[in-house]
């Protein structure tokens, strides 16, 4: 059935093509294989439903170890984490195709400025942070930045604008990710225009294909890079090399690791992590059934807890299995409203939903790797996303999230800040809450480029 629809789709983009050669080019480049699985897995199985038949909440290993055996994993692990770190074996990667239009911003979304009083931009955050991680622990860590191919440009030329944060352009790679053409609800091609098909992201998932495509993988290879630490770019508060979470990852030879939030309710709108077996996966906090959302441990506490901030690491030799196709993420239909023409070249602008994108997600790779591994992260050290515009994970929530982190960093450290203040810390000196706590901070100047303070 679906090698039918890409008869009668390479018959009619044939035809349609006759008078233009970009589209044609565009028609000669796609990857029908590709799309053919696509069109089996989202198409033609339109009600077929994708939870499986028996699952429930997966085990994670807590925030702060709860027994004499895991203090003294995570003393082995952080330790372990670090000499991955100080020997070279990690690599940052960010996803980052977002475009920061829900916030009113004209530029790629890791371009917008949102630290507190210096206004730095979210790249800057995570540049700063990976500076300074290289400089405790006297490495170069390389970072690797997926983009849109509608923002790759304009990423590109604010890190050349920037002098690339210092960090050099030798140890930064950036690159597009991949774009599946959308079809109507019966898989026929849609064209944006006369000279193009309507093209879209193929889903963060997309990203460890667009790591091998773009050379990215055999780079990490070259330079000897085992780990990769996936974050995307809208939570300026992730810890981008955390040694505890690539020890234990390590330790425990895990293909791919993830950390989860405890969910501050049974119904947040986070990524459910499950059990099937000895496999992990992510079951959508819109298909977890109500009655699963609401069951409870004997304790109180909801069972299905454990929701993903998109924060993992991978194995770059686990990466290489998708090159040979061996191994390869599903497509999930996502049912969107596409402005289109038809093929008399009408423009075709939809009040509903007329078309089907065909995307990929990362942490359908969890149910491919051997020994998952979660860790719990603490939400006001890790997780405060730049989302909407305003109240949850917008702007102004985001930026309260790092005063009042920066305060609890310098508090613990026995410096008394002013309940009024406004505080930002610079992650070049201070990459974490360890390197501020093993700081000589008797002689802080407020106004250097380190720690910044605000009066109200």
């Amino acid at each position: 059935m679906a090698m039918d629809i890409i008869e009668k789709n390479k018959t009619r983009m044939a035809h349609l093509s006759e008078n233009s050669a970009e589209l044609s080019k565009q028609v000669d480049s796609l990857d029908w294989d590709e799309l053919t699985s696509a069109l089996n897995e989202c198409i033609l199985p339109k009600e077929e439903t994708s939870l499986p038949a028996e699952y429930g909440p997966a085990s994670y290993f807590p925030l702060a170890p709860e027994t004499a055996e895991q203090k003294i994993l995570y003393d082995k692990a952080f330790r372990h984490g670090e000499f991955l770190i100080r020997n070279g074996k990690t690599a940052a990667f960010t996803v980052a195709g977002g475009q920061g239009t829900r916030l009113g911003y004209d530029g790629p979304k890791g371009t917008l400025p949102v630290s507190p009083i210096k206004k730095k931009p979210l790249f800057q955050l995570f540049a700063e942070q990976i500076h300074g991680l290289s400089k405790v622990y006297e490495v170069t860590i390389p970072w690797y930045i997926m983009c849109s191919p509608l923002n790759l440009e304009a990423t590109t030329s604010h890190f050349e604008e920037k002098n690339y944060y210092g960090l050099g352009k030798e140890n930064l790679k950036f690159f597009a990710q991949g774009v599946m053409p959308a079809t109507d609800f019966e898989g026929n091609l849609l064209r944006a225009s006369q000279d193009s098909l309507a093209l879209s992201p193929n889903g963060h998932g997309g990203s460890l294909k667009a790591l091998i495509d773009s050379g990215s993988v055999a780079d990490m290879a070259k330079r000897g890079v085992d780990h990769i630490s996936y974050f995307q770019v809208d939570n300026p508060l992730v810890s981008t090399i955390n040694p505890l979470f690539i020890g234990l990852h390590d330790l425990q030879q895990s293909d791919m690791s993830s950390r989860s939030l405890t969910k501050t309710g049974p119904f947040e709108k986070l990524g459910n992590f499950v059990s099937i077996g000895d496999r992990v996966t992510i079951i959508e906090y819109s298909d977890l059934p109500e009655e699963k959302a609401l069951e409870k441990e004997h304790d109180g506490r909801i069972k299905y807890r454990a929701g993903s901030p998109a924060i993992h690491i991978l194995r770059r030799d686990f990466i290489e299995q998708f090159a040979s196709g061996k191994i390869k993420l599903p497509y999930h239909r996502a049912e969107k409203k596409v402005t289109h023409i038809d093929d008399s070249g009408n423009l075709i602008n939809p009040a509903q939903p007329n078309a089907v994108k065909f995307e990929t997600f990362v942490f359908d790779a969890l149910p491919l790797a051997k020994n998952p591994l979660i860790l719990e992260a603490d939400r006001l050290e890790e997780f405060s996303p730049v989302k909407n515009m305003t109240g949850v994970d917008s702007l102004e929530s985001s930026q309260f999230d790092q005063i009042k982190r920066a305060k609890r960093w310098l508090s613990n450290a026995n410096i008394k800040i002013p309940e009024s203040s406004t505080i930002e810390l610079c992650p070049l000196s201070y990459p974490s809450e360890l390197t501020i706590l093993n700081a000589d901070l008797n002689h802080i100047d407020w106004n250097t480029d380190q720690i910044y303070i605000t009066q109200k």
